[in-house]
């Protein structure tokens, strides 16, 4: 991604850098993010926003409305962060939001609180003058936990006609993200005595031989999304820990990363029609999944979350690049490889989206994550470019 010199005199960079800062250092597990959502809000009432509101879920929403009438832009970045894993130590502090040569360190600071940032000083920094509809600024919660569950609702209060999310790109422009699904895998054995293992069928064992097909499985391939993927990340038998009993019982999760059109039936029935595994009985389903918001609401889903992908001569894909031309920015055209709240947007909701942030998706939830400056001020003259390309 290349870069020019070219400042936005309208971006107050020091209040960025300061506000993104603020953001760091201050803690926001999923279903905790109620310290930076005040923040934000604050923030959003200081720059001159038309209307700040905090949802049921938490998520806190801006809007800028324009002088006329037009469409609805909505950019979203989640507020939640993963944890600091035990293991290797960071060589700064999680939370501290020191800068170091230019770069800002603290977990969330790539993933992604500096694009939040960004967002909201770009849509203030807009000339209401000129602007033909307005633009909504979400800082949605409990992303890391369920992918695009707590955008529905503010899609649903908006209607957006096009949509920006803030993950990481390093400054280019992604046209497509795969999706990801939680599937349950379980075998049924017959529990016997261990000293007489021939009187049971142990489901384990059974297991073992789905995991040696899964694992010769022949998935899709996008050329831009790249491969589809199935990756084991958790197996346990029943009853456990097993005394001189063979297991009757043996789970086993995936984590599928999903293409674009791929189906929650289709993936089930890649496994359950394999035959090699006739005579095994297998149940496998989707995961549901369950958490709490700090305002109490509880969100729930099935673990199913679809992969998507625009025409790189979609009319928002190219009118989005001419606005992050014009900013000074010289986007290439990619994907991302994990999965984002346009797993809603994008592919249940089919809204036009698009996807433009600062940093690399390698850098996030890594031990010293951080952001370089330079990248957090050309993200906010990039979505600054973007709405005055798609609504001025």
């Amino acid at each position: 991604m290349n870069r020019t010199n070219n400042p936005t005199p309208s971006l107050d960079v020091e209040n960025l850098i300061e506000f993104t800062q603020a953001l760091v250092q201050q803690q926001s597990l999923s279903g905790q993010e109620q310290a930076v959502a005040q923040r934000v809000q604050a923030e959003m009432q200081t720059l001159g926003f038309d209307q700040v509101l905090i949802d049921e879920n938490g998520s806190v929403l801006g809007v800028i409305e324009g002088a006329q009438s037009g469409k609805t832009l909505l950019l979203d970045a989640h507020i939640d962060t993963v944890g600091i894993a035990p293991g290797v130590p960071w060589t700064q502090a999680p939370f501290g939001a020191k800068i170091i040569d230019d770069a800002l360190y603290g977990r969330g600071s790539a993933d992604m609180k500096g694009a939040l940032a960004a967002m909201i000083h770009a849509a203030a920094a807009i000339d209401r003058r000129q602007l033909q509809g307005r633009v909504v600024v979400s800082a949605s919660t409990l992303e890391e936990v369920l992918e695009g569950v707590a955008l529905r609702p503010i899609m649903e209060r908006f209607h957006p006609d096009f949509v920006v999310i803030g993950e990481a790109t390093e400054l280019n422009l992604n046209r497509g993200g795969r999706g990801r699904a939680e599937v349950h895998l379980e075998t049924v054995g017959r529990p016997a005595h261990s000293s007489s293992p021939h009187l049971g069928r142990n489901a384990v064992l059974d297991m073992m031989k789905v995991i040696g097909v899964i694992d010769q499985l022949a998935l899709p391939v996008d050329p831009l999304l790249g491969p589809a993927i199935m990756a084991l990340t958790d197996i346990i038998s029943d009853p456990y820990p097993g005394y001189s009993v063979i297991p009757s019982l043996c789970r086993a999760t995936y984590d599928r990363r999903l293409l674009a059109g791929e189906t929650a039936a289709g993936v089930l029935a890649t496994v359950t029609d394999q035959p090699a595994l006739q005579g095994i009985e297998l149940r496998a389903q989707i995961a549901e999944g369950e958490h709490t918001a700090y305002t109490g609401a509880t969100l729930r889903s099935t673990k199913f979350f679809p992969a998507w992908l625009l025409d790189e001569d979609d009319w928002f894909v190219r009118r989005s690049g001419q606005g992050l031309q014009q900013a000074g920015l010289l986007p290439k055209l990619g994907a991302y490889r994990f999965c984002t709240n346009a797993t809603y947007s994008a592919g249940v909701a089919k809204v036009p989206t698009i996807g433009f942030g600062p940093a690399r998706e390698s850098d996030a939830h890594i031990v010293d994550e951080c952001l370089r400056l330079p990248d957090l001020i050309a993200a906010a003259r990039g979505y600054l470019g973007i709405i005055q390309a798609v609504l001025t």
